[in-house]
């Protein structure tokens, strides 16, 4: 969706200032942000694509005025208000969750979320091949930024078929699952994207699946 959370090639919000020895967390309350996402993940209620979506929700004059872990903490608000987690006489256990215990953080961590997914059909697309972007507007969720859509771009890594992020964040919506999709690495020329006047040696890289092409 075209959200707070959009802003790739927008202007007017300064320049992205590197801070010297930065630290993991800037404050103790940002680690326990971590953790608790971290914690609630297991429970199997959602996956990472649906809490992308709830933060991108997050009205865009709060998503831009929060701090990183202010959005996570947001997002995480929502997820368990919408799964009714903090009800009364509600717990992991009465609802037939699994809980990440402590001995189980490390191994949990380090088996990490792939999303690469046995294909469902053959390629449309190979090496070489020119892809131009659909030019959409969705109310939900997508990993196809505003600034890339309605582009044309040449693919140079065909990656397998993944889990496609638009559908996966909105099990509530359809019952299509992971519904996995082509998963390509397309390169942009800078100057087609925003102007001749840019670098013609500059290039954006994404990865796109393979439902954003038009052609």
């Amino acid at each position: 969706m075209n959200g707070g959370q959009d802003l790739g090639g927008m202007q007017g919000f300064g320049p992205v200032i590197e801070e010297q020895n930065e630290p993991h967390f800037h404050a103790d309350w940002e680690a326990r942000v971590l953790g608790l996402v971290l914690a609630t993940g297991p429970l199997g209620l959602w996956n990472i694509d649906i809490g992308r979506h709830a933060r991108e929700t997050i009205p865009p004059q709060d998503y831009l005025s929060f701090s990183y872990y202010q959005i996570w903490l947001a997002g995480l608000e929502k997820l368990i208000a919408r799964n009714h987690l903090l009800d009364e006489g509600v717990t992991a256990k009465t609802k037939g969750l699994t809980k990440l215990t402590l001995k189980n953080v490390a191994t949990t961590l380090a088996r990490g979320g792939p999303a690469n997914r046995e294909a469902q059909s053959a390629a449309r697309f190979k090496v070489g091949d020119q892809i131009t972007t659909r030019n959409f507007n969705p109310t939900t969720h997508t990993r196809l930024p505003r600034y890339l859509r309605g582009h044309t771009g040449e693919i140079v890594i065909v990656h397998g078929a993944h889990v496609f992020p638009d559908d996966a964040a909105h099990k509530e919506l359809h019952d299509r699952g992971e519904n996995p999709q082509w998963l390509y690495t397309v390169r942009f020329k800078a100057t087609d994207i925003w102007g001749p006047d840019k670098n013609p040696n500059d290039h954006v890289h994404a990865d796109l699946w393979e439902p954003y092409f038009v052609q």
